[in-house]
């Protein structure tokens, strides 16, 4: 009897899988809310004399390129090989108390009143262990989802799952300039008052530790009645894990090509975030309320997108093409933020619109794909080096564009500093969106190469 069929009526009834997904999307709620704690706040970093954290944009934008530093010297890859080798609930947990901990050297950094660059190094350290461990444990939650709701509508199930940790996001952005009030000049933010949004991610990563376990406690019982043994499970030898399957995932081309459409697409997005306001604000001529309201809209946007386009692409499939047009948009939206009039608030709308959809568009459609083109088997490892290969960017972005804002805005309230700075971090996301888009055709014309691999078929059946 084939593990698929073993699966069917055993403890994956459409009740169970959806309480299961529950458990999973809180962690991911929580990892993004805490990695997205400072993004509606990066202007407060271009005045680090009111900060008596002391930490200047520069600062920020290597504190922020932290988060993939361990995932990028190896941990990723060497972490998914470890999923595939002893199992989702052993590794999973591991990470996801690895996440834990690093947001508690983050906090504890915030608030240790120590010099900036001690504060910093220490911040640094667990902005590295926080970020290996959201990666880990995010592949675990791609993982599982995949293992639950395999011939069901994993597409939809992936959608919601992004949705829901998008909503994270939309929190962080929401809260956080409400955690941290705007002070007129000449007043100081404390280090409690810098550090709450540290504090409340904290708690909603503790509260995702808890719903983590009841999940691991749910996939033992899955496992169990459906005869698997602990770990990954009674397997034939053909289907075992081998270090050689690393080889063999990188040498397959359309891996290859949703892995660098990942990279360069969500660099256009999640590195951009980071410094949004900071970009926003000046181009456009909103105040910061304004700006963080605007940036706010990616997340809903997703909210409302995901799910929906998830559902599309498991009953019409054409995910290539879906990759494409999410792709053009964010590329599209970038342009108008670097090259639209200057003050009407009008094109800032506009731009986020369309970063928002191409949010939703593409990761419904490339996440569902890659099980369709790796073995199950492999899957912790190809998951890991998607992530590995998208973590390159995000480890240097960052600390590119935050060099441009230390090394542009040298005065407080230059207006034409501020736009400057803007626009030439814009350049460095329109560069990317137009590697996104030639990927993106790329692989439309690889799989119409390879119609047997079925990447544009529909994924419920």
């Amino acid at each position: 009897m084939s593990l698929d069929r073993k699966y069917k009526g055993i403890s994956r009834s459409t009740a169970a899988c959806w309480a299961a997904l529950a458990c999973l999307v809180v962690p991911m709620f929580a990892s993004y809310f805490f990695d997205d704690m400072f993004s509606t706040l990066s202007q407060i970093f271009q005045n680090p004399d009111m900060l008596e954290l002391g930490w200047d944009s520069g600062d920020y934008g290597f504190y922020a390129g932290g988060y993939s530093f361990l995932c990028v010297c190896g941990g990723l890859v060497i972490c998914g090989v470890l999923l595939d080798v002893f199992g989702v609930r052993l590794v999973g947990s591991i990470f996801v108390g690895l996440m834990i901990t690093g947001a508690l050297t983050v906090f504890s950094a915030l608030v240790s009143g120590a010099a900036p660059e001690t504060s910093l190094t220490i911040a640094y350290i667990g902005c590295m262990l926080f970020g290996l461990g959201s990666e880990i444990a995010g592949v675990a939650v791609t993982r599982s989802i995949a293992k639950w709701f395999k011939g069901r509508n994993v597409a939809l199930a992936m959608g919601l799952q992004l949705a829901i940790a998008r909503l994270g996001t939309a929190a962080a952005f929401i809260l956080a300039p409400v955690l941290v009030a705007q002070k007129p000049a000449g007043e100081m933010y404390s280090l409690l008052e810098t550090a709450r949004p540290a504090m409340a991610g904290l708690g909603m990563l503790l509260a995702g530790g808890i719903l983590w376990g009841i999940f691991v406690a749910m996939d033992a019982a899955f496992d169990k009645d459906a005869g698997i043994q602990a770990g990954r499970g009674a397997v034939k030898d053909a289907d075992k894990f081998r270090f050689s399957d690393i080889l063999k995932v990188l040498t397959n081309p359309r891996f290859l090509m949703i892995a660098f459409l990942c990279v360069f697409f969500y660099c256009c997005i999640i590195s951009f975030k980071k410094f949004g306001t900071s970009i926003v604000i000046p181009r456009f001529g909103m105040d910061v309320d304004s700006a963080k309201w605007m940036i706010t809209m990616i997340p809903f946007f997703t909210v409302a997108f995901t799910p929906l386009f998830g559902a599309l692409v498991d009953k019409a499939g054409k995910a290539t093409l879906w990759m494409l047009i999410g792709s053009v948009l964010v590329l599209a939206a970038h342009l108008v933020m670097a090259f639209a009039p200057q003050g009407i608030a009008f094109y800032g709308y506009l731009a986020i619109s369309m970063l928002g959809i191409g949010y939703s568009l593409v990761p419904s459609a490339m996440w569902p794909t890659v099980p369709k083109i790796i073995p199950d088997r492999n899957l912790g490892t190809a998951f890991s080096l998607v992530y590995w290969i998208q973590n390159m960017g995000m480890l240097t972005v960052p600390v590119f564009v935050g060099m441009i804002f230390r090394n542009i805005v040298t005065e407080a309230g230059n207006k034409s500093q501020e736009i400057e700075a803007a626009v030439n971090a814009e350049y460095i996301f329109i560069g990317l969106g137009i590697a996104a888009v030639s990927v993106a055709i790329s692989l439309i014309l690889s799989s119409r190469r390879h119609p047997e691999l079925e990447i544009d078929m529909p994924n419920k059946k």
